[in-house]
């Protein structure tokens, strides 16, 4: 049987993965799992993943979650180029430096951008005080900062003059606060050419779909109230 993946293109981890694989030309079954209709709630997907967190793969009968585990396991299955997650001891372990940093740094930050500028008031219709939207930002650039100093430094990508994983994955993150309307690379020449250097790394086209969902994020109708109650636990906790 042929692999699958349970996505939904909302999600940043999911949208490193669909690129990835849609890149790699890897054969994959996909499978649109909506967030905002609370479809990862469900029973039947809870028998895929029991967390009720997407992305998640199954390969015939072994089942993952977690996009970073699945990411390498796609990377081992298939004959990838070498430079997503390079052979070299320190290469490689530069991959996961980056990968380990991002998911407590980069990730909140973007997550909580997106949701303090368009999902609070937008989707759930919570209004967000202009205190901690304006905290949420500085946080923001503290960790664009970051990324831009310590990882890409004066490099082409992330890793050295190849895209890599973690290009893939800190990119996927930073368009979720471009998707809510934050002018990420203001500020920022480096992460600017470095974004436009990815783009043109994946594919100009594959890019583009890839993000079509998040860039009208801004347009998402109104959650119901019998949703935005099942939700509200699992959002809160996962800005926090």
């Amino acid at each position: 049987m042929v692999l699958e993946l349970y996505l939904d293109l909302l999600s940043q981890p999911c949208r490193a993965i669909y690129i990835f694989a849609k890149k790699n030309g890897i054969p994959v079954q996909m499978h649109t799992v909506e967030l905002r209709k609370g479809e990862h709630l469900s029973d039947a997907f809870a028998q895929v993943n029991p967390m009720k967190k997407v992305p998640a793969m199954k390969d015939n009968d072994f089942t993952l979650s977690e996009s970073v585990a699945i990411l390498l396991y796609l990377t081992h299955k298939f004959k990838v180029p070498d430079h997503w997650y390079p052979q070299d001891l320190q290469a490689r372990a530069r991959v996961d430096e980056y990968l380990a940093w991002q998911h407590t740094a980069l990730r909140r930050s973007c997550l909580r951008a997106l949701w303090h500028k368009v999902m609070f008031p937008v989707f759930l219709g919570e209004q967000v005080p202009s205190e901690t939207l304006a905290a949420t930002l500085a946080e923001l650039d503290v960790n664009l900062r970051v990324l831009e100093d310590k990882f890409l430094q004066d490099k082409a990508f992330l890793v050295g003059s190849h895209i890599s994983l973690a290009d893939l994955v800190a990119i996927t993150e930073l368009m979720h606060p471009v998707g809510g309307g934050c002018p990420v690379f203001e500020g920022h020449p480096k992460l600017a050419a470095w974004y436009h250097r990815v783009e043109a790394a994946v594919g100009k086209d594959l890019f583009r779909e890839a993000h079509e969902v998040i860039l009208k994020v801004k347009d998402s109708p109104p959650a119901n109230p019998i949703l935005k109650q099942k939700i509200m636990p699992g959002v809160l906790a996962m800005i926090q």
